[in-house]
């Protein structure tokens, strides 16, 4: 087995730019075909933990990952989601790669999100609106503008203090972008498109906020009682989810149906059946769309077979 890939391997080895249309490759293509494992949640003195498995039968993949959620008052500096990826051999289960997964994560997600991007956001967006000041809201803010040309980008974090200071550490990184802290009703209302990546368990905006035309990527709530928007956006927006089978963990979309905004039937298409033109996304440059995400594990899968690849590469 190879020594295992540190945060700093996996920063210098895995490529934004290869993996937005990996993933988007795998959605299209692979996606019917892989075995994906239920995630049932243990309950931990301080969060949660669980496990995320995908095997894919025709490139003889498999792996899984463990992942810790704490709660956010135990949560540290560097946020409160902790992750190992093992890519295994499926006959023998050895690993062939041992990851310290935390950046794996927070990029494929936000590539992910690009994808969604890709799809759903209108061509001509120029702003980026991002609730959150931790690693997932750098990770959408270093990703999402290779697939549309944003030229300016709102930060809202969850008091003014960490927005400013958010964005006095991530400007020099990005001089393209011209970013500015904002409020949560400015970020609402000015913004093209939208990630919200934060661990909110009430609504970050009021829904009437919304511009026509945006489209919102929510990303943090992962539970059926958490929510980073309220029932007007999702009453408003066409929804898109990562895959069908996490409905039930989608606390946004499970209180707006028991609010009476939806019906049962409001999620229009699945990620594979966007990518692969099955279903319609945007029909309008009015229209406002969602993409709903809580995680896929062929998502971590496409990541760890590149990163396996580089690191190939290198020896």
């Amino acid at each position: 087995m190879r020594e295992p890939l540190t945060e700093a391997d996996v920063r210098r080895l895995l490529r934004p730019d290869e993996l937005i249309p990996a993933i988007e490759s795998a959605f299209r293509d692979r996606f019917p075909a892989v075995q994906i494992s239920e995630r049932p949640l243990t309950h931990l003195a301080d969060g949660v933990f669980f496990s995320m498995s995908c095997f894919d039968a025709a490139s003889r993949a498999l792996g899984i990952k463990l992942v810790v959620v704490r709660d956010r008052a135990h949560a540290g500096p560097e946020g409160g989601v902790h992750c190992t990826y093992l890519l295994l051999d499926p006959q023998s289960t050895q690993p062939q790669l041992v990851v310290s997964a935390n950046y794996l994560t927070d990029l494929r997600t936000a590539a992910t999100s690009a994808v969604a991007t890709k799809h759903l956001a209108r061509p001509d967006t120029v702003t980026l609106g991002i609730f959150g000041t931790g690693r997932l809201a750098r990770a959408h803010l270093q990703t999402l503008p290779l697939v549309r040309p944003f030229q300016r980008a709102l930060i809202c974090g969850s008091s003014p203090q960490r927005s400013r200071e958010f964005v006095q550490k991530i400007s020099d990184a990005l001089p393209g972008l011209t970013i500015e802290p904002a409020d949560p009703r400015t970020c609402a209302a000015e913004s093209d498109v939208i990630s919200s990546c934060t661990s909110a368990s009430t609504p970050l905006f009021d829904g009437r906020d919304l511009r026509p035309g945006t489209h919102l990527n929510l990303l943090g709530s992962f539970r059926p009682h958490l929510r980073e928007v309220d029932s007007i956006t999702i009453g408003r927006s066409r929804v898109v989810v990562d895959t069908y089978r996490s409905l039930p963990e989608m606390g946004d979309l499970l209180m707006a149906q028991e609010d009476g905004a939806i019906s049962a039937d409001h999620v229009v298409a699945d990620l594979h059946e966007l990518v692969s033109e099955k279903k319609t996304g945007r029909r309008s440059q009015i229209e406002i769309t969602v993409f709903k995400s809580v995680g896929c594990a062929l998502e971590d899968l496409v990541a760890a077979e590149l990163l396996l690849q580089a690191a190939t590469k290198g020896t």
